[in-house]
């Protein structure tokens, strides 16, 4: 699976304007950081992620999370188990 994971995560990097990528699991445990995301922000994402999730709860699909700053926008959605953040320069 982290083969998969880092596969994924590099392809995601690949795209234009990413600079960072993220994905934790909903407890907050970091499987991978890449680029400007740290490892470190893993349990504010999987927080931020749950907290969107209850402001939404009829839907059944997660919501995305976009903070912006004129450092880049973050992107953060959870699927499953699973959350992902995504560090883009803005303008992409």
């Amino acid at each position: 699976m982290e083969q998969n994971l880092d596969k994924l995560l590099d392809d995601t990097m690949e795209s234009q304007g990413v600079m960072g990528v993220l994905c934790a699991d909903k407890q907050g445990l970091c499987y991978s950081a890449k680029g400007t995301a740290s490892a470190d922000s893993a349990g504010l994402v999987a927080s931020l992620a749950q907290q969107a999730s209850l402001l939404v709860r009829e839907s059944p699909n997660a919501p995305v999370i976009c903070l912006e700053s004129d450092g880049g926008n973050v992107l953060i959605k959870s699927h499953q188990d699973v959350t992902i953040a995504i560090h883009k320069m803005p303008g992409y």
